[in-house]
């Protein structure tokens, strides 16, 4: 079996590899190809005579797939699978995989990173230390700091991240709403409709895939519902959410802060609006990419192949 791994180095980084898939490479009966990146008009001719094509960003159109007549497997190196036409796939009879729950905690500890410096201005007060020595008193603040006790925290979507994330948000003491589709729900979490999510938040969590109903979901007519105090944190996908609308309501005060690490376009364009936007806090895509969750995902991504290799596919899309 012929195997291309198009985009590895967003997996490896510099601290991990694919040794795994390797060693079954030399015990024989596969052949394998590691590309680092992949541009998208590189994908056909790197997967040329391919049966198994992984990706993590590199999509996979059924344009790709008509040009490649031997691939019968695709395995997307992350949870959300949007990077690959499914509908083709099952037409094609293409077996696509995914790595679920492997950077649940993960994900789940960057959404409290940044809930807490936006709460606690931890990154504000480490750069401005300098002028602690200055303060006439034996502290030094001029920001205003936040409580989470007794505070609301809302989630859109209870999968495992979601989940996890509200049961940290119980520990910190704050009530836990969820819009879900799930009829049975976590101790202490209670179900509310969408609008009434907007309204009650103190912070808002999103925690669901992209699709057409939740594509900009966060736009001009649902932040009129949030409060102006609201705390707004994305770490699902960058369209969930109206970038310029997020940012006109930060410069107007209409939102207190939006905490992402995903983005429309990643790498942003140097004009993304939220680049400049006040009270905007940026990562560049990084919750699931603790060592811890990257050695998970690689364990998968090769449990996924094994078992397709042995005629019983594991975490199958389509």
């Amino acid at each position: 079996m012929k195997i291309v791994i198009l985009d590895g180095f967003s997996v490896t980084q510099k601290d991990l590899d694919w040794s795994a898939l390797q060693a079954l490479q030399a015990a024989g009966g596969i052949e394998l190809k590691v590309f680092e990146r992949t541009r998208p008009d590189e994908a056909t001719a790197r997967c040329q005579g391919a049966e198994a094509v992984l990706t993590n960003k590199v999509v996979i159109s059924a344009e790709v797939m008509s040009a490649l007549p031997n691939l019968r497997f695709i395995g997307v190196l992350a949870t959300g699978y949007n990077v690959v036409d499914l509908e083709a796939a099952r037409a094609r009879g293409i077996v696509v995989t995914n790595i679920p729950a492997y950077s649940t905690d993960s994900v789940a500890q960057l959404v409290f990173a940044h809930l807490l410096n936006v709460t606690h201005s931890v990154a504000h007060y480490t750069a401005e230390r300098a002028r602690w020595p200055q303060s006439k008193d034996f502290m030094w603040m001029d920001t205003a700091l936040m409580e989470l006790a007794g505070k609301t925290f809302a989630i859109y979507g209870l999968g495992n991240i979601g989940t996890t994330v509200a049961r940290i948000a119980q520990a910190f003491g704050m009530r836990v709403i969820a819009v879900t589709r799930k009829t049975s729900l976590p101790k202490g979490v209670e179900k509310v409709a969408w609008t009434e999510a907007l309204q009650l938040a103190d912070v808002l969590s999103l925690h669901c895939p992209l699709t057409a109903e939740t594509r900009e979901m966060i736009n001009p007519e649902t932040l009129q519902l949030m409060k102006p105090t609201a705390i707004l944190i994305n770490t699902g996908r960058g369209p969930l959410v109206n970038e310029a609308a997020v940012a006109a309501a930060l410069n107007e005060g209409k939102l207190k802060a939006y905490c992402t690490d995903v983005l429309s376009t990643e790498p942003p364009a140097e004009d993304n609006p939220l680049l400049t936007a006040p009270n905007c806090y940026v990562t560049p895509h990084i919750a699931w990419a603790t060592k811890e969750a990257r050695s998970r995902l690689i364990e998968i991504a090769t449990a996924n192949l094994q078992a397709f290799a042995a005629g019983k596919p594991i975490n199958v899309i389509c």
